[in-house]
C-alpha cells in the first residue's frame, strides 16, 4: 500500500516539477529604500567615528550596582516585554503556519455506508424483496497547490517577515525598559538630593527662626527680620510634601516597570556620586538604522508588505491543485485489504478567475496601499531615529554647560554665606542679609541638583536613541 502512495506521489511530483521550475515569482523584489540622513549629528561634525556607545553592553553603561540589580530584574519580569516575547512566539507559529502551504497536505480518510433497497412494485403482496448494500472505504488522500506563480511563497515571505518585526519589537521594549529603569532611577536620586537639601535647609530656617524670637523678646531686633525668617521656612516646608509626593509616584513608576506592586525602591550611589562619562562615542548616522530595533522592525513591516503585494498580484493568475488518492473499496470489512479492493486516482485542477466583482483588484489596490503605509512609517521611524539622538546631544551640551554653571554659582553663594555672617559678627550687615544668602543658595542647590539628574538622563536618552540596551 506504502510503495503504492510512493509512487503516486513521484508520478504527480514529476508532472508537475516542469511546470513549478517554469513557475515565477510575482510582485517586486525588496530593495530597501532611500532615506535621507545626515552626514553627522549636529554639534559632531568632524568627529566621525565607526565605535558607539550604544555598542556597549548596558552593564557596563549603568556602573551603580544596585541600578543594575534593578534592571535584570525589570528584564525578568516587566510585563511589556513578557508581553512581546509572547507576541514574537505567536508570529514564529504564524510563519509556520504560512509556510506549511508550500508543502503536499496528507490525510487519511475512511467510511462506512449502508444501503438498502426495497422493490414493491408489480408484485403479489407477500413477494416483494429487499436488497441490502454496504460499502468500506480506507485510504490515503494527498492535495498540493502547485505555487507557479509564487503566491504561497510571497505570503510565507511576508509571514517571515512579521516574525521578524516582532524580534525587533521585542528588543525595542527592552531598550526602551532598560532606558526607563535608568532615567526612573535617577530622577529618584535626583528628588533624594532634593529633599536632603531641604530638609537640612528646614533645619537652619528652624534655628534662624528661634534665634529671632529670641532677641525679638529682648528688644534687639524687629518683627521685619522675624517674619523674614518664617516666610523662608514656611516656603522650604512646602516644598518638602511635594518632593515626597514626586519621590512616592516615582517608586510605583519603578514598581511598575519591575513587574511589583508599588513600594519602595532600594537605592544605591547617591546623585552627587554619579559622573558623566569622560568621553562620548555615538557612531555614524547610517549605522543607527542598523542599530535602532524600532527602525528594524518597521522595515521588516515594510518587507512583509511588499511581499503581500505580490501574493495579491498572483491572484490575478490562474490556481492549479493536484489531489490524489489511493486507498480500498470492500463491501465486506474483511476483505478491505486485499490487492483486488485497492483504488487510486491524481486529480489535477484549474481555477481561473473571470469574474470577481472587483475583488481581485480592490485587494491589489489595498496591498499597495498598504505597502504605502508601511514604506512612509518607515521612513518616519528612521527620520525620529535621527531626531532622537539629535536632541540628546543637544541636551548634553546645554545642560553640561548649565551645570557648570550653576556649579561655579553654589560655590559663589556658598561664600557669600560665609561672608555675610562675618559681616553680621562685625555689625557691618543686619541678619535679613545672611537670610537672604542662604535662601539664594538654598534655590541655586536645588537648581543644580535638577540639572544633574537631567544631564545623566540625557545620557541614558542618548544610549537609548542610539540602540543600546539589549546587546
Amino acid at each position: 500500500m506504502y510503495a503504492s502512495v510512493r509512487l503516486i506521489y513521484k508520478a504527480a511530483l514529476t508532472a508537475t516539477l516542469p511546470l513549478v521550475i517554469s513557475g515565477c515569482m510575482l510582485g517586486p523584489d525588496y530593495q530597501r529604500p532611500e532615506v535621507p540622513e545626515p552626514a553627522a549629528f549636529r554639534g559632531e561634525e568632524g568627529k566621525a567615528q565607526a565605535e558607539s556607545i550604544a555598542d556597549a553592553n548596558w552593564e557596563t553603561v549603568a556602573t551603580d550596582p544596585v541600578l543594575q540589580e534593578l534592571i535584570r530584574d525589570a528584564i525578568s519580569n516587566n510585563l511589556d516585554l513578557r508581553t512581546a516575547a509572547a507576541r514574537v512566539t505567536e508570529a514564529r507559529a504564524r510563519y509556520g503556519i504560512a509556510k506549511s502551504f508550500l508543502y503536499p497536505s496528507v490525510g487519511v480518510t475512511g467510511g462506512y455506508s449502508s444501503q438498502q433497497d426495497s422493490q414493491l412494485a408489480d408484485l403479489p403482496q407477500g413477494d416483494a424483496s429487499n436488497s441490502s448494500y454496504e460499502n468500506w472505504n480506507a485510504g490515503v488522500q494527498a492535495s498540493w497547490e502547485l505555487d507557479l506563480f509564487g503566491r504561497v511563497q510571497r505570503q510565507s515571505e511576508a509571514a517571515f517577515a512579521r516574525y521578524l518585526a516582532t524580534e525587533q519589537g521585542q528588543r525595542a521594549v527592552l531598550v526602551t525598559l532598560v532606558g526607563d529603569v535608568a532615567s526612573s532611577y535617577l530622577l529618584l536620586r535626583q528628588l533624594d538630593m532634593e529633599l536632603e537639601i531641604a530638609h537640612q535647609t528646614v533645619v537652619s530656617n528652624e534655628e534662624t527662626v528661634r534665634f529671632y524670637q529670641n532677641r525679638l523678646k529682648g528688644g534687639l531686633s524687629n518683627r521685619l527680620e522675624l517674619d523674614t525668617a518664617i516666610a523662608n521656612l514656611a516656603r522650604t516646608n512646602t516644598l518638602i510634601p511635594q518632593l515626597e509626593f514626586d519621590v512616592a509616584t516615582t517608586e510605583n513608576r519603578l514598581s511598575l516597570l519591575l513587574g511589583r506592586p508599588p513600594g519602595p525602591i532600594e537605592r544605591g550611589e547617591p546623585l552627587s556620586s554619579s559622573h558623566v562619562p569622560p568621553s562620548l562615542a555615538v557612531g555614524m548616522p547610517a549605522a543607527l538604522l542598523e542599530r535602532r530595533p524600532d527602525v528594524q522592525a518597521a522595515e521588516q513591516e515594510l518587507v512583509a508588505a511588499n511581499a503581500n503585494v505580490g501574493a495579491a498580484k498572483a491572484l490575478y493568475f490562474p490556481r492549479i491543485s493536484i489531489t490524489g488518492l489511493y486507498g480500498t473499496v470492500s463491501g465486506d470489512f474483511s476483505d478491505l485489504m486485499d490487492n483486488d479492493a485497492e483504488v487510486w486516482s491524481v486529480s489535477p485542477s484549474l481555477f481561473a478567475p473571470v469574474f470577481q466583482g472587483g475583488r481581485i483588484s480592490r485587494n491589489y489596490e489595498a496591498a499597495q496601499a498598504a505597502y504605502e503605509q508601511a514604506f512612509f512609517q518607515y521612513q518616519k521611524a528612521a527620520l525620529n531615529a535621527y531626531r532622537e539622538v539629535a536632541n540628546a546631544l543637544a541636551g548634553i551640551r546645554t545642560l553640561g554647560v548649565a551645570r557648570a554653571t550653576l556649579q561655579i554659582g553654589v560655590k559663589a553663594l556658598q561664600d557669600a554665606a560665609t561672608l555675610s555672617r562675618l559681616r553680621y559678627d562685625a555689625g557691618l550687615a543686619s541678619y535679613l542679609e545672611i537670610l537672604n544668602a542662604d535662601q539664594d543658595l538654598f534655590d541655586q542647590r536645588i537648581l543644580l541638583a535638577e540639572t544633574q539628574g537631567a544631564e545623566l538622563r540625557a545620557y541614558v536618552e542618548l544610549y537609548r536613541a542610539l540602540g543600546g540596551g539589549w546587546q
